[in-house]
């Protein structure tokens, strides 16, 4: 299953502000040449992993290169040996105005010194940039030094949903990549010779109504009691409306106008009532499906049921309302060409298309508050598969919510209600990852320039930042931070957790302290820190830097520089986040004849692992996870799939144990991997609880812009346990000590070792 393989462009790739090309003549070749900037013309360089590249550094990390070139007078270098972020890539934007079903990139390139690895990407963007279809040759990156070398990417293309054409080059960690002679093809034809498709007629009403692109119109809401239950009726109402009408289904109507249209009519009814009147009428104007005799009700393998809120609650509306919203259900004659909803084709994790994310709209009006408010919380109600996993009422989360979009006053107010409602899934995959500039600066602009992590329930310096070895005078590992600013660190973990979101209370430690999180980050160019070394306590006056302006990468993280390696008792080493998949071969020479194997889990996979190593180190095929999908023919319900097995009848299999390591760090992909290789003969899996975050993740868009995802898929164990919240199973708990931070060690790699030679 490559399910998981999406994370990376969700997180990354996705939020590109890329530089778009207009016309016809594509400069897939760089040969054409900006007059004023010397770079080639329609391309541009950008990430989102930390601080903008200085202007002066721009210059030379990407340019025009007539040195070195595949063909022509031009390639375009990226020089990342000098890195201000963990990755940077180039982009090139192409409107899609095309017929076809298959398109394919291919390109040359050539590497020096590529620590991480390089290659082309390719993404197929729909409305509002839904990504469509993504492959950045991760699980075949380019390492190394490499000549002029052919590379390709083909994906399905949709005519009917693909918007724009983006591609490009990638590198992740460091070194330089050239890239040259860059050819997209459509059905085999080259793009220039691909027939065009019309871009300016649609064929949805729905996008044709702008009516409210720049505001609500609502610019103020009052409640009271009253309000509050007739506002959580019309939220449910809504959102049953947009995903289960057959007129909303076809594109019809788009209900983000459709609220703003009935909104002031029940804000103004004079009691409850007559907001019931008016929402029945409004329910009318959405005209009457036509009779649907083949919309049944799942029956097998059902994990969870629909629900409706308190749409069909006893004495909740009005007879004559709730008979025409089962008439709905019954009739709402599903189309894969959904307007609002669909899947991800062989994976099943939802796409919520032709959500309009305002990014104009910095503070939302009362209005535009309450879309967000209704938006989010009927995509979880409906498509979020462990939704059940919330540990409460998600019906009793929208009235609890009501006041807190409805009454935010500014920028920062709305942001930190959407912080805190995504918080509420515990999701780890969830969390604000756009448009929330303003909970940034309430967690401040400086970073304290040290790493700390919560080691027995302590918060303990562990690393320090690779450009300011200063602060070890002053700081030393092991040391315990008892106070920042003279609030003891208990009280501030007590007061931010709800703005913390994450699947586990160990993965909202982690996050908690983490560079973006409340408790590392201050408003002030100085932090005292009370600290307590050897039974004293005393104050450290730290300088904080700009974390804009500063590489967030500590010292020691990622040390390992290769995937695998010997230790000592003939033990190999696997550390997957520098893996290549070519490595396997290599892999298996060199640890044919060892005593054991260490597959150290605390990082993201760079390939994917769970069939390829499972062939290699089990000698049958087994289950190891099997996945709940959801039925978008049926919002709501949710079906259990066939399960994911991995191994093969090979007398050849690595013989020796396995100790896999795990701890908060491993996340999703890597969460995935270790179901999949624990199954293997003789293997054990130590550390601590992990994210509890797996499953394919789907993007949300919220008025502001603000960007978010949710966990799309249920990922279980073949005995039905569960890992969203919990982790993965762990057969010995294994955690850091404060003395072993102290000392240097890496008890964890210690205990596995230990494991293996016993």
């Amino acid at each position: 299953m490559n399910k998981l393989l999406l994370l990376l462009a969700c997180c990354s790739i996705s939020h590109f502000a890329c530089h778009s090309q207009t016309t016809n003549s594509y400069n897939l070749d760089m040969e054409t040449l900006n007059a004023t900037t010397h770079l080639p013309t329609g391309w541009g360089l950008d990430n989102v992993n930390g601080p903008s590249i200085p202007d002066n550094e721009s210059i030379n990390a990407f340019k025009a290169d007539n040195t070195e070139r595949q063909s022509g007078k031009y390639s375009l270098l990226i020089d990342w040996t000098k890195p201000y972020k963990e990755w940077t890539a180039s982009n090139y934007v192409i409107p899609a105005a095309f017929e076809g079903s298959t398109i394919k990139l291919t390109g040359h390139i050539k590497t020096e010194n590529v620590a991480g690895g390089a290659g082309l990407w390719m993404r197929l963007d729909g409305v509002r940039g839904k990504n469509l279809g993504f492959d950045n040759m991760m699980n075949r990156s380019v390492k190394g030094n490499t000549g002029w070398t052919e590379y390709s990417i083909e994906m399905e293309y949709d005519a009917d949903e693909v918007k724009q054409i983006v591609v490009g080059g990638l590198i992740m960690g460091t070194g330089k990549m050239w890239m040259d002679n860059l050819h997209i093809t459509i059905d085999g034809k080259d793009l220039s010779a691909v027939p065009h498709r019309s871009q300016t007629l649609s064929k949805y009403k729905a996008e044709t109504d702008t009516a409210f692109v720049t505001e609500s119109g609502v610019k103020s809401i009052i409640l009271n009691s009253d309000k509050i239950k007739e506002l959580t009726n019309l939220g449910m109402l809504w959102g049953f409306i947009k995903y289960y009408h057959a007129n909303v289904n076809k594109g019809e109507y788009n209900m983000d106008a459709e609220l703003f249209r009935v909104l002031p009519k029940v804000l103004a009814a004079t009691n409850i009532d007559a907001a019931n009147k008016i929402m029945e009428q409004w329910v009318d104007e959405f005209g009457k499906a036509e009779v649907c005799n083949s919309c049944i009700t799942p029956e097998k393998g059902v994990t969870q049921q629909p629900d409706y809120g308190y749409l069909f609650a006893k004495n909740n509306l009005p007879k004559t309302l709730t008979d025409k919203l089962e008439y709905i259900k019954q009739n709402r004659i599903f189309d894969p060409a959904h307007y609002y909803i669909s899947s991800t084709r062989g994976i099943g994790n939802p796409i919520f298309k032709n959500e309009q994310p305002y990014h104009s709209i910095a503070y939302p009006d009362a209005g535009m508050s309450l879309l967000s408010l209704y938006r989010y919380w009927n995509m979880i109600q409906y498509f979020f598969p462990y939704k059940h996993l919330t540990g409460e009422d998600w019906n009793k989360v929208l009235v609890e919510f009501l006041p807190e979009f409805c009454n935010a006053v500014n920028a920062k107010d709305y942001q930190v209600a959407c912080l805190k409602l995504i918080a509420r899934i515990h999701d780890t995959h969830a969390n604000v990852w756009s448009g929330g500039d303003e909970l940034m600066k309430m967690k401040g602009i400086f970073l304290i320039p040290v790493r700390a992590t919560f080691v027995e329930n302590k918060l303990v310096v562990t690393e320090y930042y690779k450009q300011y070895k200063d602060i070890k005078s002053q700081l030393y590992k092991g040391d315990i931070i008892e106070k920042i600013d003279g609030i003891p660190v208990d009280e501030i973990v007590k007061k931010y957790l709800a703005f913390t979101p994450a699947s586990n209370y160990e993965t909202q430690l982690r996050d908690i302290a983490d560079v973006r999180g409340f408790l590392m980050r201050s408003p002030n160019e100085s932090t005292t820190l009370t600290i307590k070394r050897n039974g004293i306590n005393s104050d450290v006056i730290t300088k904080n830097e700009n974390a804009e302006k500063m590489s967030a990468r500590p010292e020691q993280e990622n040390k390992e520089t290769v995937g695998y390696k010997m230790l000592r008792n003939n033990i190999g080493y696997i550390y997957p986040a520098k893996l290549n998949a070519s490595d396997l071969d290599s892999i298996k020479i060199l640890f044919q004849n060892t005593k054991g194997l260490v597959i150290d889990m605390r990082c993201y996979p760079s390939t994917f692992m769970p069939f390829t190593y499972g062939s290699w180190l089990k000698g049958s095929k087994s289950e190891f996870a099997k996945f709940t999908i959801g039925d978008i023919a049926y919002p709501g319900y949710f079906e259990m799939s066939d399960g994911a097995e991995n191994g093969v009848k090979n007398n050849d299999h690595y013989k020796g144990k396995v100790v896999i390591i795990v701890n908060a760090t491993t996340q999703s992909q890597a969460e995935y991997t270790t179901m999949a290789l624990q199954t293997a003969p003789h293997a054990t899996v130590i550390g601590s609880t992990t994210a509890g975050a797996d499953g394919n993740v789907s993007e949300i868009y919220l008025p502001g812009g603000i960007g978010t995802m949710i966990s799309g898929i249920g990922v279980l164990y073949p005995d039905g346990t569960e890992t969203q919240r919990k982790g993965v199973k762990i057969d010995k708990v294994v955690k850091p000590t404060i003395k072993g931070i102290k000392d240097g060690k890496d008890e964890l790699l210690d205990a596995a070792i230990n494991i293996i030679i016993n």
